[in-house]
């Protein structure tokens, strides 16, 4: 109830500020010790996956922190886990705004941000201050001005950076809001990124004593052709994990005055198409590669749909927008049946 009476007037805002607002209030919540009464009461679990221990399957998707301001905050919210960026070498502004506009009647969201960060160093700084003893993962990308023969560079210099603090790593190469990266996607040049980031881990591995995972973000506008080759790449090179998927340039079934504007589609309209990328995602790797769900949850029943088709992990973004910390709640008492 409360969620909704405040949703009410951050709905009258622009989304941007809106979003900004909304964690600054958070941020003096949690100073004066009131956010630790919205932590969720329920029996921690024990879910390994990449090996590594989860107290729940629930967590923030990449987008909602991207520069690593507000980890404390998604901590004392009850998620079990924690994705920020995604994050370039240098930091970047992003596209001009506006640049994200809510669907309201159809409970979406379309955003064409760009990857704005403050780059890598100062949200490692971020994290550290932070002090978040929880599993965090950091989500990578290029810089927009690097072109494409040039994307491996980006990664490793982030990889790098990013391997003594992260407890995984994404490697996103499927937000279309960077133009060409999803040419990353394609057959013989996601072959080279993943096996210079595999190469890489193995060296970071004796470097510092510590093997961090690292996923692949896919888009759910992939073809069946092009999922099977993924999936045979992230088989070939024993890739830790794959998170199934990004937001969609897809605009079907959309009746709002913002259908046609640019940029990445998230929210329910994504659920069907996200689910059916998972699902080949699951028929092609059984159980061999590790999958994280994410788009179109907005309830239980679609969080548990996740699960059923294959999930180990689940994330939210739209969804915590449209209900708040009461959709944490719903989740995790699914999680905790199962």
């Amino acid at each position: 109830m409360i969620y909704k009476i405040i949703r009410k007037f951050l709905f009258i805002l622009e989304p941007e500020l809106a979003h900004n607002l909304a964690f600054k209030f958070l941020k003096i919540l949690n100073f004066i010790g009131i956010l630790d009464f919205f932590r969720p009461n329920y029996k921690e679990g024990n879910k390994k996956v990449f090996n590594i221990t989860f107290k729940n399957p629930i967590g923030v998707a990449a987008g909602l922190d991207k520069n690593a301001e507000y980890i404390n905050i998604f901590d004392k919210l009850g998620f079990g886990f924690i994705e920020v960026g995604t994050l370039t070498p240098r930091p970047q502004p992003g596209n001009r705004r506006p640049r994200i506009f809510r669907l309201i009647d159809e409970k979406a969201i379309i955003n064409r941000f760009g990857f704005n960060n403050v780059g890598i160093d100062q949200a490692l700084i971020n994290i550290k201050n932070s002090k978040y003893q929880g599993v965090l993962g950091i989500n990578i990308g290029k810089n927009f001005d690097t072109p494409t023969e040039g994307a491996i560079q980006d990664y490793l210099i982030c990889f790098r950076k990013a391997y003594k603090f992260a407890s995984y790593i994404t490697i996103n190469v499927s937000s279309p809001n960077t133009k060409n990266l999803r040419e990353l996607q394609n057959k013989d040049n996601f072959v080279v990124l993943v096996s210079q980031i595999k190469n890489e881990q193995s060296k970071l591995t004796k470097l510092h004593s510590k093997y961090v995972p690292f996923v692949v973000k896919i888009s759910p506008d992939c073809s069946n052709e092009e999922i099977d080759n993924i999936c045979e790449i992230l088989l070939a090179n024993n890739v830790d994990g794959v998170i199934a998927t990004n937001t969609s340039i897809s605009r079907d079934g959309l009746n709002s005055k913002f259908k046609n504007e640019e940029g990445g589609l998230s929210g329910a309209p994504l659920k069907n198409k996200s689910l059916d990328t998972q699902k080949r995602l699951y028929a092609k790797l059984r159980n061999k590669i590790p999958i994280i769900g994410v788009g179109g949850i907005m309830t239980a029943a679609d969080a548990k749909e996740k699960f059923d088709n294959g999930a180990d992990l689940i994330q939210i973004y739209s969804g915590f927008i449209y209900h708040g910390n009461n959709l944490i709640h719903e989740l995790l008492e699914i999680t905790s049946q199962r």
